[in-house]
């Protein structure tokens, strides 16, 4: 079965473009589908007070969609006052992916600021921002090192991440909004270049999932990963 030109477990087309903003550390244009998200890394000599003392690093993450990211303007968040509930959890989660891949001691007590702006929205947003989040961590690492900040590369894995759905009892990778806005089961999954999992969100939205549903997503989640982590050390090198 397929839908839009494309195989249910066949990953939207997926682009990583570094070295699009000059002013960043470092920065890649991450581009699944027809979503895009900026993502530029920046470096503070410094760190969290809790951490102050510790010789420990810290890496944070912040999100935001841009008010013409999707069909209908977005106001900014800004003019609220504060940030939503939605873009706290997935910033939260961003963070929590990419902290993952690091020895924090390693960086010294140096913090990292990921910065994850959606251009176009049409799905994915935030797995694709962990994916993207990668390349730009890995290219900042690799600068840091050059300019002596770093004695050693602190990254201990590579990550990636990809969203699931079920719909009309199929399973979808790599959904698009149309499809994500009607799909029964929402899932996003972070691993490993080892397939070993590091976060799951999944909720039955319209109906429940099955502990079986649940293991044939992950493998294909595996999959999608997989390919999305080949891609990621293509762009990564230069």
């Amino acid at each position: 079965m397929t839908r839009n030109d494309r195989k249910l477990n066949e990953l939207r087309n997926i682009k990583f473009t570094p070295n699009v903003n000059k002013n960043a550390l470092s920065s890649v244009l991450t581009e699944f589908g027809d979503t895009q998200v900026l993502v530029c890394v920046n470096y503070e000599d410094k760190v969290p007070l809790f951490l102050k003392n510790t010789g420990s690093g810290w890496l944070t993450a912040e999100y935001a969609m841009l008010p013409s990211a999707t069909n209908t303007r977005n106001k900014r968040e800004v003019k609220s006052g504060h940030q939503s509930g939605r873009s706290s959890e997935i910033q939260r989660l961003i963070g929590r992916s990419l902290r993952s891949c690091l020895d924090l001691e390693a960086l010294g007590e140096l913090s990292l600021v990921i910065d994850c702006d959606v251009l176009v929205a049409d799905g994915g947003t935030r797995t694709a921002s962990i994916s993207g989040g990668y390349v730009a961590l890995e290219l900042a690492i690799q600068k840091l090192l050059k300019k002596n900040l770093l004695r050693k590369n602190p990254i201990v894995r590579q990550i990636a991440a990809i969203s699931l759905g079920i719909l009309d009892q199929n399973i979808y990778l790599d959904l698009n909004y149309e499809e994500d806005s009607a799909a029964d089961v929402d899932l996003n999954i972070v691993m490993d270049e080892n397939k070993k999992i590091i976060e799951i969100q999944g909720t039955g939205e319209k109906s429940t999932f099955s502990i079986d549903q649940l293991n044939h997503m992950l493998n294909i989640a595996s999959d999608g990963i997989g390919q999305i982590i080949n891609l990621q050390k293509t762009h990564s090198i230069k």
